[in-house]
């Protein structure tokens, strides 16, 4: 077990205090205190409805928090929404991938930041279409994705080929902070393998990554650090290498509670 305090503030990237979400009088998200450090790859696990997604959410700005504090790259952050975050140097893959499906693997990779050229024409600009076709075959390349076709719309994709798309989307542009909420559920073995690749890459690369999971081996073989969600509250932090899977089960089930973990950790 670790001690989630840090020290060094340089080193923190993502800091949340009492980060809580109501949604009227369900406590989705109580009094979260999280830290995130530079170059950290740190799972988020818990049973369905522990507050995982719902913590994201806050972080991300697709919702608004109830209270608490956000410090994001060394400074407070109220994010009004995705694109807040997006600019700030967070990109997200959700469970419901926010692609556009009458549009083509490029359109979508690009969608929200086109390139453009002829800038020099003042307010009047075309959008780069060669340029951004170029980078989306090298977007893919890099990340081992295979799309057959990329000028194919979405919707006429398979559901493991929009979750890449996505994917390849999110780890294509160089970001401060990387978060994944379950990329493999819907995917095949091979699928899967090309996303944990990617995960291995953005460790390589040095960028730090929160990847929210039920899949346990996944889990202790790609990330640093396990924290535990149960009813709304963070109630374990885990060091990957000094726990085990029946150690992470007993506390997303209960059968550990956030008191043992604490009396554990100062023993």
């Amino acid at each position: 077990m670790i001690d989630a305090e840090v020290t060094d503030t340089d080193q923190i990237i993502l800091e949340t205090r009492d980060l809580t979400k109501h949604y009227g009088g369900v406590q989705a998200l109580e009094g979260a205190d999280f830290v995130l450090r530079r170059g950290e790859h740190v799972a988020i696990m818990g049973d369905n409805g522990a507050g995982k997604s719902t913590f994201v959410r806050q972080i991300t700005g697709v919702e608004q928090r109830t209270r608490g504090e956000i410090i994001f790259d060394g400074a407070p952050v109220q994010f009004e929404g995705p694109l807040d975050a997006r600019r700030a140097g967070i990109e997200a893959v959700f469970q419901t991938l926010a692609l556009a499906d009458h549009l083509n693997v490029p359109d979508n990779l690009f969608l929200g930041r086109e390139k453009t050229k002829w800038n020099w024409l003042g307010p009047f600009r075309f959008l780069d279409y060669k340029g951004m076709r170029v980078d989306t075959v090298a977007a893919l390349e890099k990340t081992g994705v295979k799309i057959p076709n990329i000028h194919n719309t979405i919707q006429n994709m398979s559901g493991g080929q929009r979750q890449c798309v996505a994917i390849a989307r999110t780890a294509s542009f160089h970001s401060k902070l990387t978060i994944m909420d379950e990329p493999t559920a819907a995917l095949g073995v091979q699928e899967t393998e090309q996303v944990e690749n990617i995960i291995r890459a953005l460790k390589e690369q040095g960028e730090p990554l929160i990847l929210i999971s039920h899949n346990m081996r996944q889990v202790m073989d790609l990330v640093d650090r396990i924290v535990v969600f149960r009813r709304g509250r963070i109630v374990a932090n885990l060091d990957r290498n000094e726990t085990d899977g029946q150690d992470v089960v007993a506390y997303i089930t209960g059968a550990k509670t956030q008191a043992e973990y604490e009396i554990d950790g100062a023993a």
